[in-house]
């Protein structure tokens, strides 16, 4: 990336885990959660997100670009706030969608991500956990109800998740134990 690009974004630090199935996270998560409607637009860097919180009407509709990465635990990414007209506009392109809810668990001085996916992701549920640097990020735990780390797995990220379908998914799931 250009460092006129850099002047506009931010390092984002992430790590993921897949859930085991059957787990008891519910018992551990705060008593609000969101809802992710996200469309990956074709033949594009950008995700156009609308954001739902459960506790109020609040909505956030949000245009995002990730930038490609050397490391799969950290990437620069540039986000704006949209209006709804404006997204009715970048909704009218191409994309794949997909659909979670995100809960959070709050966990060793951190914060853990749940997100269930619906519709031909439905069963697969990941846990995120972001940071302000690497090593901080490195050194986190995640909670018990983690079955592995799929951080390095581009099959688990959001771009290649909206393409999969429920027979791709359950191969996965299945291949990994």
């Amino acid at each position: 990336m250009n460092a006129e690009a850099a002047k506009y974004s931010r390092i984002e630090y992430e790590r993921r885990f897949l859930v085991a199935p059957n787990a008891d996270w519910k018992k551990f998560v705060e008593p609000y959660s969101k809802t992710f409607e996200d469309k990956y637009l074709r033949n594009a860097r950008l995700r156009l997100r609308i954001l739902s919180d459960s506790d109020s009407s609040r909505q956030l509709i949000k245009l995002t670009k990730k930038f490609e990465s050397d490391s799969p635990y950290f990437q620069m990414i540039s986000t704006i706030i949209l209006l709804p007209n404006e997204q009715r506009i970048f909704d009218a392109l191409e994309g794949n969608r997909l659909r979670k809810i995100r809960y959070y668990h709050h966990y060793r001085s951190r914060i853990f991500s749940i997100d269930v996916f619906e519709n031909e992701l439905n069963g697969l549920v990941l846990c995120e956990t972001e940071s302000d640097g690497l090593e901080d990020l490195m050194s986190a735990e995640p909670p018990a109800y983690v079955s592995r780390e799929v951080t390095e797995d581009v099959f688990f990220t959001g771009g290649h998740l909206c393409e999969v379908t429920n027979a791709d998914l359950l191969h996965k799931l299945s291949a990994l134990g």
